[in-house]
């Protein structure tokens, strides 16, 4: 039997509550980026992370509020707070949204972190204030100088042991 198939697919109206559901508390790397980018207003992007990691390099223009001092953070409440911090493998901004939320703020997840953020070459600004563009990571990010989707390695088209 097939492993995809052996528990039966949601239907179209439970399948599109679930994603319309995430996509009410989660954004990606490339939206926050392309909003920035735009100078879109009504969003404050927050990094989230201890100051080390803030110092070693952060999103421009987000702002720097660990976890722990969310309770006493004075952001405006008519915009949507964008969280995130190092990774899809940690919680920090689970735990920050979460505590935003509670005290009244609209608030999104940044999918990815600064993780992501890095890999797919957005600008990182460090603790100096110097903004530097990392390389992209092929298997993430944009390859071509003029924009268009780049190879993405093979990933899912015949891997060997992908489960």
């Amino acid at each position: 039997m097939s492993a995809i198939l052996r528990t039966p697919a949601a239907s179209p109206a439970v399948a599109f509550a679930h994603f319309a559901g995430r996509l009410a508390v989660e954004t990606d790397v490339a939206d926050v980026a392309r909003d920035l980018a735009e100078g879109v207003s009504g969003v404050v992007v927050v990094d989230v992370r201890s100051k080390e990691s803030w110092d070693q390099g952060h999103v421009p223009g987000a702002v720097h509020i660990p976890v722990s001092e969310i309770a006493s953070a004075t952001l405006p409440f008519d915009q949507v707070i964008v969280v995130y911090c190092w990774s899809p493998g940690c919680n920090g901004a689970q735990q920050g949204g979460a505590a935003f939320a509670r005290l009244g703020y609209r608030v999104k997840e940044m999918i990815g972190g600064f993780e992501y953020w890095a890999k797919e070459g957005f600008p990182v600004e460090l603790r100096d204030g110097t903004v530097r563009r990392r390389a992209v990571d092929p298997l993430v990010g944009n390859l071509s100088a003029e924009g268009a989707e780049g190879p993405v390695g093979g990933v899912g088209v015949g891997v060997a042991g992908g489960g």
